[in-house]
C-alpha cells in the first residue's frame, strides 16, 4: 500500500497514525491541486484532497477511514473496537463539531491563510473559533483531570484526531496553557515520536512559515 500525503493537518494525522502503527505502507508526498496534477489524482479521490491510501485496484480517502483501515490491518486496538468503540466514536463526533472544529477555524485564519497568501485574517471567525475553543477545552479539561487518555488506559485514535490542529499551534496561538489537564494530555502525545515528528526521514517539503506579527496584529 501507498499513503499519499502532504504536511497539512489531516495528511499529517494519517502519517502519524501509519508511523505509530508501524504500518506496511510506502509514503509519497503528493500535491493533487498543483498545475497539471488533477487528472492524475482524480480517480483516486474526486475531492482532490489528501490523505489517500492506495492499494492494488483501490483507494481510500479521509483520515478517519484510513486510520480505521490501518489499525485493522495491524490488528491493533488503536482504533477501538468492542465495548470501547462507542466511546471513541463519541469523541470523534463531538470533536468534529466542537474542539477540533474550533482549533481548525483558528488555525485556518492564522495559519493556512497566512502561509499561502489567501487573504487577511478574519477576526470575527477567529473570535468565534476561540469562543468554541474555550467552551470545549473547559469540558475536556474536566474529563482529562481524571484520565490520561480519552478512551481507556492507552492512547487511541480519538486522542490523535482530537489533537489534529494542536500540532500547528505555533501558527494558531491557541491558549492551551489555560487548560492544565488538556495541556498535560497534549504533552503526553508529544512524547510519542510518531506524533511529534511523523515526517522524520520522509521527503516532504516544509510548509511556508507564518510570521507571528501577522497572526497577532
Amino acid at each position: 500500500m501507498k499513503l499519499l500525503f502532504s504536511r497539512n493537518p489531516n495528511p499529517r494525522l494519517a502519517v502519524a497514525v501509519a508511523r505509530y502503527l508501524k504500518a506496511e505502507v510506502a509514503f509519497e508526498f503528493a500535491s493533487p491541486t498543483a498545475p497539471g496534477q488533477a487528472e492524475r489524482y482524480r480517480a483516486l479521490n474526486p475531492n482532490l484532497t489528501l490523505p489517500i491510501l492506495v492499494g492494488p485496484g483501490w483507494s481510500l480517502w479521509e483520515a478517519d477511514a484510513i486510520a480505521c483501515r490501518l489499525s485493522r490491518d495491524a490488528h491493533s486496538d488503536f482504533w477501538r473496537g468492542g465495548d470501547d468503540e462507542p466511546e471513541m466514536i463519541r469523541w470523534l463526533s463531538w470533536g468534529k463539531e466542537n474542539f477540533v472544529r474550533a482549533t481548525d477555524m483558528v488555525h485556518f485564519e492564522r495559519g493556512t491563510k497566512q502561509r499561502w497568501g489567501l487573504g487577511p485574517i478574519d477576526k470575527a471567525l477567529v473570535e468565534e473559533g476561540l469562543r468554541v475553543f474555550h467552551t470545549s477545552a473547559a469540558l475536556l479539561d474536566v474529563v482529562l483531570c481524571e484520565r490520561e487518555w480519552l478512551v481507556g488506559n492507552s492512547v487511541s485514535y480519538a486522542d490523535f484526531r482530537m489533537a489534529t490542529f494542536l500540532a500547528f499551534n505555533d501558527a494558531a496561538w491557541l491558549p492551551l496553557d489555560d487548560y492544565p489537564f488538556v495541556s498535560r494530555w497534549y504533552r503526553r502525545l508529544e512524547d510519542i515520536e510518531a506524533w511529534r515528528d511523523p515526517f522524520h526521514g520522509l521527503e516532504a517539503p516544509p510548509l511556508p512559515p507564518v510570521k507571528r506579527e501577522a497572526v497577532l496584529d
